[in-house]
């Protein structure tokens, strides 16, 4: 909290009584379209310069049409009208016509107009209906504030610090999360590694009987009371009043997302695309669950891909997995249920934690860009 207060402090001390003339952005920065130059992805020469469209890079290409530092700004096909497509490019770079391409004269900080109007609101300038454009007339009319260069630049140094942390901390978790899920493979890989003569080998069918879902219809389901329903892959289609299966069950998807492979710790409803496991005495559900996991690849290479692709019944019935005494299944379930929360825990916290740290960017950035009128 006090972090917050000198900060908010800072920012309060740095723009008072900050002199801020506004200007149309035809007055301050170029706009350098007429170099844009589209081209199709068939006619594209593959090479390292970064090809932009309207949201992000959408190729690497020989040959370009800019070099230096431009703020790009979608001219039509922006993927969110209210957060409207700013991009920063720097060096040589291909643009095609969806984006302007905009570089500010003396007075004004490039990166400084980047940041800003990535604040704003785009959509009083917007004509068209479906495919919403930004006219370079309509451009070329938004008032931009100019306030001293320094303080420019000092408001760039701030945003751009806050910028890199998020960046930084994207990284760090990233790097974080890979080495779990390698870490976690690896012991999976090593507890289910048994030799033929360690254990017995046995087909699934002989342990574990494999059911078929029964299918339910989109009116029949809730999207917020009841059991979860999976049907072709393992987001829930949605909720229903019953469930046909048991607490902690292994499941298969058969088609669509077939052969992915779930566990649910809760009773739900399997739907017609879905292959769920009642297991014997002597073979515990968690752990099949592991083994076929281990088995992924496999099983993803036996999915017969057509317009709808759909994994056969007989695969998994057909598959021959190791089955350990009891508690020896109990020791590596125990084991690998630790390496999986470690991993959720960095796989959910991942986006939060980034969330977070965009939130902490855009209040300071809503701070130090909130320049009135009255302030010319």
């Amino acid at each position: 909290m006090n972090d917050r207060l000198n900060m908010q402090n800072s920012i309060a001390k740095l723009l008072d009584n900050v002199t801020v003339e506004w200007k149309a952005l035809g007055e301050v920065a170029e706009i350098a379209n007429n170099t844009r130059k589209p081209v199709k992805a068939s006619l594209r020469i593959q090479g390292k310069i970064p090809y932009y469209g309207a949201n992000n890079i959408q190729d690497y290409v020989e040959g370009y049409t800019h070099n230096g530092e431009y703020v790009l700004i979608a001219e039509d096909g922006s993927a969110n009208l209210k957060n409207y497509s700013i991009q920063w490019a720097t060096g040589k770079f291909w643009a095609n016509n969806h984006v302007h391409i905009v570089q500010s004269m003396p007075e004004l900080n490039n990166r400084f107009l980047y940041h800003y109007l990535r604040n704003m609101n785009f959509i009083p300038y917007l004509t068209g209906g479906d495919r919403a454009k930004l006219t370079k007339s309509s451009l070329i009319q938004i008032t931009i504030p100019i306030p001293p260069l320094h303080i420019q630049t000092e408001i760039v140094r701030i945003l751009d610090t806050f910028s890199a942390l998020t960046a930084e901390l994207t990284a760090e978790l990233t790097a974080e999360l890979t080495t779990r899920k390698k870490q976690y493979n690896y012991y999976r890989n090593k507890l289910l590694a048994f030799k033929e003569d360690e254990v017995e080998w046995k087909l699934i069918n002989e342990f574990a009987s494999l059911k078929r879902g029964i299918r339910v219809t989109r009116n029949q389901l809730s999207q917020k009371n009841g059991y979860h329903v999976y049907q072709n892959s393992l987001i829930p289609l949605g909720y229903y009043e019953k469930a046909n299966t048991q607490e902690n069950t292994t499941f298969i998807i058969s088609a669509g997302a077939a052969g992915e492979i779930g566990y649910s710790s809760e009773k739900f409803w399997a739907a017609d695309d879905c292959f769920y496991f009642e297991c014997s005495r002597n073979l515990l559900n968690r752990y099949l669950f592991y083994v076929l996991k281990n088995k992924q690849e496999y099983i993803s290479s036996q999915v017969r891909r057509s317009s709808i692709p759909r994994l056969p019944r007989a695969i998994i019935e057909k598959l021959k997995i190791p089955i350990p005494p009891l508690e020896e299944q109990t020791r590596i379930v125990e084991i690998l249920d630790k390496f999986d929360a470690l991993t959720n825990s960095i796989t959910e916290g991942l986006p939060r934690e980034i969330a977070l740290r965009q939130k902490q960017y855009e209040y300071y950035r809503n701070l130090l860009l909130n320049f009135s009128v009255e302030t010319q």
